[in-house]
């Protein structure tokens, strides 16, 4: 399946990457190889400083800074889960085809690595696609109205980093 953008989206996005404080500055991201990240192997981006700041103080805090940087992301090709139903809608008809197809082999509900897995190795259209814009988990303590998450928590996960530009160093910070 081929994702084409309309004319009038904007394809290039600032977005942010955290990480932990190290002694020399980063010049291109850290790819995440996590087993729980949402996505698999990618470099993960926020859509909002606010989300990366979180991020910092929530899990990148054991040695007690962290930094934000800032890149140019071109997202012309990139599956839009957020903001575009069409993409939302495959999207959620694929994870729930790849879940369905991995419990009627195992007779259990599949881990998020599985699910990651089947994708990488099975899904043909992952290799059409520059990365995946989602929204994680919607709650963030930094709303303006206590209870309401009105506001989504946006990342990015990119497998082909030819679409991250101008990476640079954004905000150091200590966690509180």
């Amino acid at each position: 399946m081929r994702f084409i953008k309309k004319a009038n989206e904007a394809l290039e996005r600032k977005m942010y990457h955290t990480q932990e404080k190290r002694w020399e500055r980063l010049t291109f991201p850290i790819l995440c190889k996590n087993k729980n990240a949402w996505l698999g192997t990618g470099y993960y981006f926020w859509y909002e400083e606010v989300d990366a700041i979180h991020w910092g103080n929530n899990s990148k805090n054991k040695k007690g800074h962290f930094e934000i940087y800032s890149a140019d992301i071109d997202c012309k090709n990139v599956l839009d889960t957020v903001f575009n139903e069409q993409e939302y809608i495959f999207w959620k008809g694929q994870i729930e085809k790849v879940a369905s197809t991995i419990s009627e082999k195992t007779g259990k509900k599949p881990t998020l690595k599985e699910v990651n897995e089947y994708l990488r190795d099975k899904a043909k259209w992952i290799d059409e696609v520059d990365g995946i814009l989602f929204q994680d988990l919607p709650y963030s303590s930094d709303l303006l109205v206590e209870h309401f998450n009105y506001r989504k928590r946006i990342q990015i996960a990119i497998y082909k980093k030819k679409i991250i530009d101008n990476f640079m160093l954004h905000d150091t910070r200590s966690c509180f």
